[in-house]
């Protein structure tokens, strides 16, 4: 348990300060665009490293799986060494600046929006190899498959959604709150068959799309503090990483069968709509 909290310790702070590396480095209406390229490294590792970790732990056991993140690690750090420009006349950030961002309310209505509204996408992922052997009753050899699936609704959303939000700002998130509540519905429908269980994750898994606009609506109204902003949202990713299964774990236990993470992560997309339309209200919620 301590070494799974020490994993997660680099994970915010990188993606916040890729994310802010990205955005300076383009015009500001590419902004998003470029976040999500940085983001496409999510969905990669969604499309690719979780169905190759789910195959190397079902025939070579779970700790090849850590060796290849690992390796992996070790590459991105010669990556970053090698092509991320070091400008060293960029103003260094000061923490309590930094912390001072966290007294606007519309700072903490994004980071809502993002821990409860994406919430329903953990919901239903967390208990996808379960849901394709008891609902859809197939063997488990097809878990990657779903995996994989899930990998390409991320790609497209991932694209999707830095598009969206350079053309509609902050209006593109109350869209893809709609969206998102579309395809949690249709998933509980689509487990029932193996194709249509495919294309329910693969939409699902759009919606990720909600990643770059969040990030660079965090970025924009805490302009004084991106480097803690962004990674912010990552905290709030996690912890939609937390309450969606542990959601979807309460309608399970209690009986309402494994497709109800579907109704489960359709109602939190509803919650997050509903932050979202009070975020558009409130003073600077445009």
């Amino acid at each position: 348990v301590a070494f799974r909290f020490i994993s997660g310790l680099p994970h915010g702070a990188y993606f916040g300060i890729a994310a802010v590396v990205a955005s300076s480095m383009v015009p500001n209406d590419k902004r998003a665009g470029a976040v999500a390229r940085v983001m496409m490294g999510l969905t990669l590792a969604m499309l690719l490293g979780n169905p190759i970790a789910t195959f190397l732990g079902q025939h070579f056991g779970w700790r090849s799986a850590f060796a290849l993140v690992s390796a992996i690690a070790m590459c991105t750090i010669a990556l970053v060494w090698q092509f991320v420009p070091d400008r060293h006349d960029e103003p260094r950030s000061d923490p309590r600046k930094e912390l001072r961002a966290f007294t606007k309310p519309q700072v903490w209505m994004a980071l809502s929006i993002g821990a409860i509204g994406f919430a329903g996408m953990f919901c239903v992922f967390s208990y996808l190899a379960p849901t394709m052997l008891e609902v859809t009753k197939v063997s488990p050899q097809w878990i990657p498959f779903g995996l994989a699936a899930f990998g390409v609704g991320g790609i497209i959303g991932n694209i999707a959604g830095g598009k969206l939000f350079d053309r509609l700002q902050f209006r593109a998130v109350g869209w893809i709150m709609v969206w998102s509540m579309a395809v949690l519905i249709f998933f509980t429908f689509a487990a029932s068959s193996l194709w249509s269980v495919l294309l329910g994750i693969g939409l699902v898994g759009t919606m990720i799309a909600m990643a770059a606009p969040l990030q660079i609506r965090l970025m924009d109204i805490a302009h004084e503090a991106p480097s803690l902003a962004a990674a912010s949202n990552h905290a709030a990713f996690n912890l939609a990483n937390a309450l969606g299964p542990w959601f979807g774990g309460m309608a399970i236990t209690a009986g309402y069968g494994w497709t109800s993470t579907g109704y489960i992560g359709a109602a939190t997309a509803l919650v997050g709509l509903g932050i979202y339309l009070i975020a558009r209200r409130m003073k600077g919620g445009h």
